[in-house]
């Protein structure tokens, strides 16, 4: 070993290391960062045996859910080492969220309880794989900033991905004070909006102005193309780009399906295809994606060199394109997610 060891935290298994000079410890090699994802965890109840009509839904399944809880998920599924930062309720289904990430190796120590029920969402599928759902908020608005938990952020790569994040409650200050201390640790910045329509109708343009400055500090930014569009105001991906490089985002990425991704960083844009498959479900297929992304990532020594290499961003990419199409061949988000195995089997 080299240099002297300080322990941050040691938590179900996972070692939080504040002097990164070591080779390796308990088998945590130093060219894996940690993955802190923040936001929500929530149940998602799916309708069964219907369309997307969720007036007509009669019967549900329950499903562990919130993005950046799936984006931890996968995350640990591949073998990374990912942390959740959020808040479940004090209750039956915050007790099965929290043992869904355990189960999954995701570090669950830094989450919170609240006496508020655990947040819901209630989903409805059609054909197409495409949903419809409506949120029951919760214990996910709840979460209250913890700087000694931020002291672990410095190099290391931290997702904003909270589809409620911008909601109010103490989660949406919080989440804005877990940016600044990322921006100031130096780590690797992710961001997703995460945008649901049916929260913001008629408030879009508030939206897009809570977006702004995490995409102005973002490394990476991950967006569907309704989102690029959105947020940019233009309609043509060239010119949304164009707008949000001018923000401060620095590789853009924007899934399109089963046309793949298109990329822009700094100085190119280019497109990474998919593969070919039959949607069932595409929940949890991005936070797949990005997670996947992400993953790769933290395997780098040096992850912000990658931002502007083409060759090596279209073998990542591709590899997270597999991901998100692997996870949107089945029903669930969390246990539809792919292993390494997975991924190298296509």
């Amino acid at each position: 070993m080299v240099g002297t060891t300080h322990f941050a935290l040691i938590l179900k298994g996972y070692f939080l290391v504040e002097d990164l000079n070591l080779i390796t410890l308990v088998g945590l090699s130093i060219y894996m960062k940690q993955v802190f994802c923040i936001g929500e965890s929530l149940i998602d109840f799916v309708a069964e045996n219907q369309g997307s009509d969720l007036s007509k839904a009669r019967e549900f399944t329950k499903k562990a859910g919130g993005a950046p809880a799936n984006v931890a998920c996968a995350v640990a599924k591949l073998g990374g080492h990912s942390n959740f930062i959020g808040c479940v309720g004090e209750d039956a289904f915050g007790d099965f969220l929290l043992g869904v990430l355990d189960d999954h190796r995701v570090n669950t120590a830094l989450a919170q309880r609240s006496e508020q029920f655990t947040t819901l969402a209630f989903v409805s599928l059609a054909e197409d794989g495409e949903r419809d759902f409506v949120f029951s908020r919760g214990a996910d608005k709840e979460l209250s900033y913890n700087e000694r938990i931020s002291a672990h952020f410095e190099q290391q790569i931290v997702h904003f991905g909270a589809a409620t994040s911008f909601l109010g409650g103490p989660l949406e200050k919080t989440y804005a004070q877990y940016l600044e201390d990322a921006n100031k640790a130096e780590a690797l910045i992710s961001f997703d909006p995460n945008y649901r329509p049916d929260l913001w109708r008629g408030k879009e343009a508030i939206f897009v102005q809570k977006c702004l400055p995490y995409v102005a500090m973002a490394d990476i930014c991950k967006f569907s193309l309704e989102e690029a569009y959105l947020l940019s105001g233009e309609s043509s991906l060239e010119k949304a780009v164009t707008y949000l490089h001018e923000q401060g985002a620095k590789l853009i990425t924007i899934t399109l399906g089963s046309e793949g991704t298109f990329v822009s960083t700094s100085h190119e844009q280019f497109q990474v295809p998919s593969i070919p498959i039959q949607a069932v479900d595409t929940t949890g297929a991005g936070d797949a994606f990005i997670g996947c992304l992400l993953y790769q990532f933290a395997n780098e020594q040096e992850p912000r060199a990658l931002l502007n290499n083409k060759n090596k961003l279209t073998d990542l990419i591709s590899m997270a394109n597999k991901a998100g199409a692997v996870t949107a061949q089945n029903f669930g988000a969390i246990s539809s997610l792919p292993t390494k195995e997975d991924l190298a089997s296509l």
